[in-house]
């Protein structure tokens, strides 16, 4: 069984389970134990890091006990808190897996451009106060586009077995002074879009030159690349899978996001 899941990350220590409990996982293997009266253990398509949030996170388990889809759903929310909730379950075949089974994976990154920082939206959107040049980042972002060695973007502590992904696209647009950034990636390595944003921040500020990001690129080493971006603006908006399976790619927050 699949399940879509929408959470806001602010209060939680990233996806993967710890021994605080302090976790989205945590959080959802415990509503979901409370509705099935049995415990259960998910995996999910792309682990996020402290303060990332998820728009359409899959998780896949093997359930011991019959419900339909919709009660999984309302069932299993009446369990989580207020910033988590399940948006959509539906039957897979036996060898799915939530991570192993994706197509590809996207990222969507929200930038307030401003001289103040962001009250109503802090920690849901990065800031920066300085003028961003879209056409300089467009320019710098085309270099990544292919598939290449990321290694220059990837945490010291990343687990990928290897640092080579496929970049399908980056996107940017700009509404007012919200600046939205969408990747399109087979996967992708720890704190890699948060890396390639301090990159695209960096151009787009003037600091560095658009072809600077494809000399980080080719050093394959992560201190040449600009510091970490903040995880704030950060959402995973979801793995995507082959048609046959027909698994939701567009949940209703999609709409609500620029």
């Amino acid at each position: 069984m699949a399940l879509g899941l929408g959470y806001r990350g602010l209060a939680y220590h990233g996806w993967q389970s710890q021994p605080d409990g302090c976790t989205v996982q945590d959080r959802l293997e415990e509503a979901l134990a409370r509705f099935a009266t049995v415990p259960l253990h998910t995996v999910c398509a792309g682990r996020t890091d402290a303060g990332v949030h998820a728009i359409n996170q899959v998780v896949h388990l093997d359930a011991p006990v019959a419900r339909e889809p919709f009660s999984w759903v309302r069932g299993t929310n009446r369990f989580l808190p207020p910033d988590i909730a399940i948006q959509w379950c539906r039957p897979v075949p036996p060898g799915f897996h939530a991570r192993h089974s994706a197509r590809g994976r996207r990222y969507r990154y929200l930038l307030i451009e401003s001289p103040a920082r962001p009250a109503l939206a802090s920690g849901l959107v990065g800031w920066v106060f300085q003028p961003l040049d879209g056409d300089a980042m467009r320019a710098a972002a085309a270099h990544l586009i292919g598939c290449h060695d990321f290694s220059s973007f990837r945490a010291a502590e990343c687990q990928a077995a290897s640092p080579v992904k496929t970049m399908r696209a980056i996107e940017l647009r700009r509404r007012g002074a919200c600046w939205c950034f969408d990747f399109d990636a087979s996967a992708f390595l720890h704190h890699m879009v948060r890396n390639i944003m301090g990159c695209l921040v960096a151009v787009g500020s003037g600091r560095q030159r658009p072809a600077w990001i494809a000399e980080v690129l080719a050093a394959r080493r992560r201190d040449a690349a600009a510091p970490t971006f903040g995880a704030e603006g950060l959402y995973f908006v979801g793995p995507y899978y082959d048609a046959d399976l027909a698994l939701p790619e567009h949940v209703p927050a999609m709409d609500w996001l620029p």
